[in-house]
């Protein structure tokens, strides 16, 4: 079986980036920035030969998608609900010293085992990492011998390099 070429694309700056608020899995556009950050990226993108584009199915990845289909030619396969950024629940819209002052035992407990524990109604790192890593397999083995890109989120794309190679959650950086 031929392997497939997956470029994992994080989308475009968004407002909510910028003032360090958590998007999770609202549905926030990019910002202007954010579709020139996407514009310049289709440029770089054309030399890649690309065969398919997936996305997450959210508007700022939609959006960042949308502009590298169009600066490369190529149309999107499909907008995935499994490629969505981590769901941080009741802690969406808010920046780390709002949950500092409205949820400061859930997000000690989150801070001191980032990978395991959620916020109430969201879900675990490990859980992101698992739905982000079945994605990429399933779409991998839709494009044998070809190269794909997927635009989704930054956490989960550290998920699914966490599990491709084979790191341990707790070492990744940030997040």
């Amino acid at each position: 079986m031929s392997h497939c070429n997956i470029i994992l694309i994080r989308h475009g700056i968004t407002d909510y980036n910028r003032a360090g608020r958590l998007q999770g899995q609202i549905d926030i556009p990019l910002s202007d920035q954010g579709r020139q950050q996407a514009q310049k990226l289709a440029q770089k993108l054309k030399t890649k030969k690309i065969q398919a584009l997936y996305s997450s199915d959210l508007s700022r990845a939609r959006e960042t998608a949308a502009i590298i289909s169009r600066g490369i030619g190529l149309e999107i396969k499909d907008y995935r609900s499994d490629l969505r950024e981590i769901n941080f629940g009741t802690w969406e819209r808010l920046t780390i010293s709002e949950l500092e002052e409205t949820y400061p035992q859930q997000l000690a407990q989150w801070r001191a085992d980032r990978s395991y524990s959620a916020p109430h109604g969201g879900e675990t790192f490990a859980q992101l990492a698992a739905r982000g890593w079945q994605a990429i397999r399933e779409i991998a083995a839709q494009h044998p011998g070809q190269t794909v890109a997927v635009v989704a989120h930054g956490a989960l794309i550290k998920g699914i390099l966490c599990m491709a190679h084979g790191i341990g959650f707790q070492r990744r950086s940030g997040f």
